[in-house]
């Protein structure tokens, strides 16, 4: 690659592709070597510098290699394969196991080359049966992963967002929440300078974004020990009997006939408590609902 070296892949089966799958695939390469000695430049440089150039922005060049690359597509002789995808040998030298970054001399180059072939395909004029648009949607998320682990979030987050709309079109909700669920978290990584991200950890930290509702559970019993230990702490009333005042108190607020035993720092803890019992299990309940009427 560097160099003005050209790296071209020897995929598995290769001598037995159709002709002008070769040579799409060889085009693909092509394209791919170019955007990874892009890309390699980008990683190199630091995230503090003002100089850096935005991941988006190394986004709009690769849609520049995909729009190329889908007008060959179009007008190669390439016959259909039934259910099969056209570039599976592509994807499948993709398939690496996570953490490989750590290799000596690894570089992106096959990762990108499937990101280019799935966008050709999922993009081109051929229609895509189910079959292999489940099958897409698969190998979609499988590099979203790949990406991340390869620390270019945003073009996880294109891999992403594509899975999920695959997902969609078999209405597979589990699948959809999940790839959203990675979407979010890859847009999060790509956010500078890093502070932008706390609004979003702090989500996925209590809910996975609103994908992962009983989540909130493990929170909402955490508060009930926190403000329990701490009742107990300022008023020294039996444990169980502090124990029933915070729940019965944090899921319905209590009247002051329940708080003659309770001192002013006991009072406060428990206003306290009552608006966060408010807050957390009005949030579960919303994304709870939202979760039932999906199914």
């Amino acid at each position: 690659m560097p160099g003005g070296t050209t790296h071209m892949t020897e995929y598995v089966g290769q001598s037995q592709l159709p002709h002008a799958v070769l040579s799409m695939t060889t085009l693909i390469d092509r394209h791919a070597d170019r955007y990874t000695t892009d890309i390699l430049k980008f990683l190199n440089q630091n995230h503090d510098d003002p100089a850096r150039t935005p991941e988006k922005l190394m986004l709009r060049a690769f849609h520049n290699h995909v729009e190329n690359l889908v007008l060959d597509y179009d007008s190669a002789p390439i016959a259909p394969g039934g259910d099969t995808l056209i570039f599976r040998h592509i994807y499948e030298a993709a398939e690496l196991p996570i953490g490989h970054r750590e290799q000596p001399g690894w570089t992106p180059l096959t990762i990108l080359t499937a990101l280019l072939a799935a966008e050709v395909e999922f993009r081109g004029p051929r229609r895509l049966s189910r079959t292999q648009n489940m099958r897409l949607a698969e190998i979609y998320e499988q590099l979203g992963h790949r990406l991340t682990d390869a620390d270019l979030p945003s073009h996880a987050a294109l891999a992403f967002k594509r899975a999920t709309a695959l997902h969609a079109l078999e209405e597979d909700f589990g699948k959809q929440d999940r790839c959203r669920l990675a979407l979010a978290r890859a847009r999060r990584r790509a956010t500078f300078p890093v502070w932008k991200r706390i609004p979003g950890a702090i989500s996925d930290l209590l809910c996975g974004y609103g994908f992962r509702p009983f989540q909130l559970l493990g929170w909402i019993a955490l508060q009930l020990l926190a403000f329990t230990a701490a009742l107990w702490l300022t008023d020294r009333e039996p444990i169980s009997t502090t124990f029933h005042l915070c729940l019965v108190n944090y899921l319905n607020p209590v009247g002051l006939g329940d708080l003659t035993d309770i001192g002013r720092a006991g009072r406060v803890l428990l206003i306290v408590e009552s608006y966060t019992g408010i807050v957390f299990t009005s949030v579960f309940f919303a994304l709870l609902v939202r979760r039932w009427f999906r199914l």
